[in-house]
């Protein structure tokens, strides 16, 4: 159960940047304030929310710190004015909709205390889809096929830079950090609309070991108006990808490292999936540019000439 006056000097800082949430904010919330660990403190950062969402947020009082801003600055300036305010030894970054399983916190920060080489504790997450009502299943309905107990995943855990070449593993709801991690690496680029998350786990895995649980801690809440879903206009995902590449090499710290043309072959497949998504918005000529992109970073994919080429004569897949 929280306790106010614990969190008064807290070991964990949760922050949550929140925008238009009301559907789901009170879940999230309460899925935090019902941790086992209650040495915390909540802070929801509001980034000028037009639904009642604030109003939700302060109907808990003294157990959440409510932060508003009066203009919409976006998540990444939300998340770092958050880290500002944050008093902890611990920081937790939530999303508004997502959902935390009650030892979720222990857990971690118990793992932290055993690994002081670590900067950073993440989990696996449980993907959240609405039933044919539209209505979330309960999340008390997904523990049983969750498992149990603290052990981490040997293959992304410790020094795993070269893991992040190849996808952004670590989802920001599930993650602990410690606080002088930020002072190290720096926090979210606020240039960046997308990937920004991505952008900072490799700046960290290049300075701090990462340990990985093997169980699920949280539920991931998946509904349309995610931003993941949006067309963008520049494809972050493989431009941070390339750039990552040339400033720190294919090798984690360790010497662990990922072989050159299995990086160039996911960088291919990213190429051709934003392609894709923009030729299913309606975008062709960003389409054929990113099908051009990923023929030339993987040429020995067939089915990047032969996208390229039905774009070229009309075609648009599927959603």
């Amino acid at each position: 159960m929280f306790d106010v006056q614990a969190a008064m000097t807290p070991r964990v800082s949760v922050i949550i940047p929140s925008y238009n949430c009301a559907p789901y904010i009170r879940e999230t919330i309460d899925s935090v304030l019902s941790q086992s660990f209650s040495d915390l403190e909540l802070l929801v950062v509001d980034d000028a929310s037009t639904d009642e969402t604030c109003q939700i947020v302060e109907s808990y009082g003294a157990a959440v710190r409510l932060i508003r801003h009066a203009t919409n600055v976006q998540v990444c300036a939300s998340r770092n004015h958050g880290l500002r305010e944050a008093r902890g030894q611990y920081v937790c970054f939530m999303d508004h909709d997502d959902y935390w399983f009650p030892d979720k916190l222990d857990s971690q920060v118990r793992l932290l205390e055993q690994h002081p080489e670590a900067g950073v504790v993440f989990s696996e997450f449980t993907l959240w889809f609405p039933d044919g009502n539209g209505q979330f299943p309960a999340p008390h309905t997904f523990r049983s096929a969750l498992g149990a107990g603290d052990g981490t995943d040997p293959d992304y855990s410790g020094w795993i830079y070269h893991q992040f070449l190849l996808d952004c593993w670590m989802l920001t709801s599930t993650a602990l950090f410690r606080r002088d991690v930020f002072d190290r690496c720096g926090v979210f680029d606020e240039s960046l609309p997308y990937s920004e998350d991505w952008d900072l786990w490799l700046r960290m895995a290049r300075e701090y070991p990462f340990l990985k649980m093997t169980r699920s801690t949280t539920l991931y809440r998946q509904h349309p108006g995610q931003g993941n879903r949006r067309v963008r206009e520049v494809d972050y995902r493989t431009r941070l990808l390339a750039a990552a590449e040339r400033r720190w090499g294919l090798a984690s710290p360790d010497g662990r490292f990922v072989p050159r043309q299995v990086f160039l072959s996911q960088l291919a497949r990213y190429h051709a999936a934003y392609g894709r998504h923009r030729l299913q918005a309606g975008h062709r000529g960003p389409a054929i540019r990113s099908f051009a992109r990923a023929w030339a970073t993987d040429p020995r994919q067939w089915k990047y000439p032969a996208y390229l080429l039905a774009t070229l004569f009309g075609w648009k897949p599927e959603h």
